[in-house]
């Protein structure tokens, strides 16, 4: 992968670091400042739904966030872009679609066909 691709995913990983870090700021502010009385149930069962899907968003951004990490040190220790499994270079469209990823399609297409003869 050439440099200018390198520092091209460098500030991807960035910047989406910095949006779910930013989401994750804006929920707790509107978590904490917000303390609503609903007269209805229903309005709030829907209140509180909501409030559980934001969660669990910001819980998978939570892991998410681990990935991009690891992602950013493979770039500095030069190893982002090789597939963990077979070494080979991953190619760039597959980065783009899925910037922390770790396998070639290859690679992970053998591992999803092994996941599902599993049942996983």
């Amino acid at each position: 992968m050439d440099p200018k691709d390198v520092e091209y995913f460098r500030q991807l990983l960035n910047g989406m670091l910095q949006d779910i870090l930013k989401k994750g700021e804006e929920t707790i502010e509107d978590m904490t400042d917000t303390v609503e009385v609903y007269a209805d149930p229903a309005d709030r069962a829907t209140a509180e739904s909501d409030r559980a899907f934001t969660l669990r968003l910001r819980d998978r951004e939570r892991r998410l966030i681990k990935k991009i990490k690891e992602a950013i040190e493979r770039i500095d220790d030069g190893t982002y872009g090789e597939c963990v499994e077979c070494g080979e270079e991953i190619s760039v469209p597959r980065l783009k679609a899925r910037p922390v990823t770790t396998l070639c399609i290859k690679c992970k297409s053998r591992q999803e066909a092994e996941e599902n003869l599993r049942g996983d």
